[in-house]
């Protein structure tokens, strides 16, 4: 096989390891053999300190790469390197004179045992928290670092130095992503990420369980659906679902009161969502965020901000409340232990505070309040 040949297929084996982070072992390996080298070794070098991790190593006796991290890796050539050019690559002579070198504990205790004469340290990355450097050592049948190795090691290190960054960057997007979804599981509250065609691009464990239990929502072949025909008719009005030609969610989104086929009461909110969170869902852009959670008295809309928002009294806080959480004004009266009629006249005064024209209106008023990133427990 020509070098060009054998150059392009480690390189192709350099991007596959981006992907498989395990790999890079065995791409070291064929890194060492194609630039002639013995053991080989991808570090990171603290700036301010002499220490050194290394993260993927071959050619090296397990039991010498223990030593290495943790004494000897403070006391080698690399951790005196100071100086170096992203890209520049270096041996051991550039770093330290080679007769002191030959007399150091490091030479005489570590790499004389193994047959170790020099390496070829390129810098891989450079910033205020650590060097990224890639060692290729040398044994006495090889010989020293020679400008055949330099020049077979320059053609590997860019390529190096790239997949290493966008194996990084994956694992940064991947991370994020879990962080995310961690988060979102913890919420009490339902989530539904929808694509532009109401399709359920992700969803949290609250949204999970609503979907399972399927009284409330549905999801039909992965597309949003009420749980039963008033519930997938308000859906609809309300522009909820996309698909309801015409309509739209606006800037501020809107809120949608919902009820199960036993009365269980529940508010839905949907907001359109500027972009769609990074590394969520199954691959299409989420455009609508959709929070659920049930209309409960000891919800985490503070009462008071509410009151001061629309000038109400205590004891219209307390019909309003009423009203979201047990229904009907026959319902309020008895749950609250005051005539209909007092009922009436305050669900009035609500109506005229707060501008609402039906009792569903003042569901969203509260809900407009709610924020729905209560912790599960």
């Amino acid at each position: 096989m020509t070098e060009q040949a054998r150059l392009s297929r480690l390189i192709a084996d350099m991007y596959d390891a981006t992907l498989e982070p395990g790999h890079w072992s065995e791409v070291l390996s064929r890194i060492v053999a194609f630039v002639g080298g013995h053991g080989g070794c991808l570090m990171a070098k603290d700036p301010t300190s002499r220490d050194i991790d290394a993260h993927w190593q071959t050619g090296v006796d397990p039991h010498y790469m223990r030593l290495y991290n943790e004494t000897y890796s403070k006391i080698g050539p690399v951790a005196s390197l100071t100086f170096g050019d992203i890209g520049q690559i270096v041996s051991v002579p550039e770093v330290v004179p080679y007769d002191e070198f030959r007399r150091s504990r490091f030479y005489l205790e570590w790499a004389e045992p193994q047959g170790w004469v020099d390496v070829a340290v390129a810098v891989l990355d450079k910033t205020t928290t650590g060097w990224g450097l890639l060692g290729v050592s040398r044994n006495g049948a090889n010989g020293m670092v020679d400008d055949e190795m330099r020049r077979r090691l320059a053609l590997v290190v860019p390529h190096v130095r790239r997949s290493l960054r966008i194996g990084r960057a994956i694992e940064r997007r991947q991370a994020d992503a879990a962080t995310f979804a961690d988060v979102l599981d913890r919420l009490s509250a339902g989530l539904l990420l929808l694509d532009a065609h109401g399709r359920i691009v992700h969803t949290n464990a609250a949204a999970e369980e609503m979907l399972r239990d399927g009284r409330l929502l549905r999801a039909i072949g992965r597309r949003l659906a009420g749980g039963d025909a008033q519930a997938e008719r308000c859906l609809r009005e309300t522009a909820l679902l996309p698909r309801a030609e015409g309509m739209n969610l606006g800037r501020e989104g809107v809120v949608v009161p919902l009820r199960t086929c036993d009365g269980e009461r529940y508010i839905a909110r949907a907001m359109p969502l500027a972009s769609a969170p990074r590394g969520i869902g199954e691959g299409a852009e989420a455009t609508t965020a959709v929070f659920v959670r049930r209309a409960t008295m000891d919800n985490p809309t503070p009462p008071d901000i509410i009151a001061e928002s629309y000038k109400l009294t205590p004891t219209e806080v307390r019909v309003l409340f009423a009203l979201v959480e047990v229904g009907g004004v026959p319902e309020v009266a008895a749950a609250l232990g005051i005539a209909e009629t007092t009922v009436k006249t305050h669900l009035a005064r609500l109506f005229a505070k707060t501008g609402a024209r039906r009792q569903a209106e003042l569901v969203k008023v509260v809900a407009s309040f709610s924020m729905p990133v209560t912790h599960r427990a």
